[in-house]
């Protein structure tokens, strides 16, 4: 932990998205080219290198409340003073209040975390990595493309549990409750149900896909 993680409320500037929510430990490629942003990254970057991401939810508009904190590595600049980052995600946040909202977002933010595990988590853990496993061999086979997971697959439960919700695609409310779960049971619990109603959608259709092959 760096010495502003131990700040329990700060300031920090928000980059809302819409339908991005970012995850501790996953990276956020970006490219900047609104002009209040440019002015926003060229300040951060004079600083700790450090933003909030905060959904912008696309049906209504509206702003989340709670987000997550990225920290910039790289910074390429492009022509007419736009640049592409590679922001990487810390601890989530909860915003306070808005100190102000011009020339970019400024947020009172407290830090949030899991609360401590009252259990052993690597039963639960390896159950859903199997889950995530069966569903990405269907894919695989339903597509006839080979979609394989990386080997570096985090070990820790809680990072695993980041993993998976970051790498749930067109889902970003469903993501945004999983980044506001505070407890890594919970967020498992709920990754295991939605991988297994994925697994069992993707088994029904292989099943059909097998019977027609078979027919022709």
């Amino acid at each position: 932990m760096t010495s502003s993680s131990k700040i329990a409320v700060r300031e920090l500037p928000l980059f809302p998205l819409p339908e991005v929510v970012l995850f501790p430990t996953r990276p956020l490629p970006l490219h900047i080219f609104e002009f209040r942003y440019r002015i926003m990254m060229n300040t951060i970057l004079e600083s700790d290198r450090r933003f909030g991401v905060l959904m912008i939810d696309p049906v209504n508009g509206t702003i989340a409340n709670i987000g997550c904190c990225a920290e910039i590595l790289h910074c390429q600049r492009l022509p007419d003073d736009r640049m592409k980052l590679l922001a990487l995600g810390q601890q989530r946040f909860r915003v306070l209040e808005y100190v102000r909202e011009k020339p970019y977002r400024v947020g009172l933010v407290e830090w949030i975390e899991d609360q401590p595990p009252a259990k052993d988590l690597r039963p639960l853990a390896s159950e859903v990595e199997q889950l995530l496993r069966d569903v990405v061999r269907l894919s695989s086979k339903l597509t006839e493309q080979n979609i394989e997971l990386p080997n570096d697959l985090p070990d820790l439960p809680t990072e695993l549990s980041y993993w998976i919700g970051s790498n749930l695609y067109g889902v970003a409310p469903e993501q945004q409750a999983l980044l506001e779960i505070q407890d890594t049971v919970a967020r498992l619990e709920r990754e295991a149900e939605i991988l297994t109603s994925t697994r069992n959608h993707l088994a029904a259709r292989s099943v059909l896909k097998d019977t027609f092959s078979n027919m022709g």
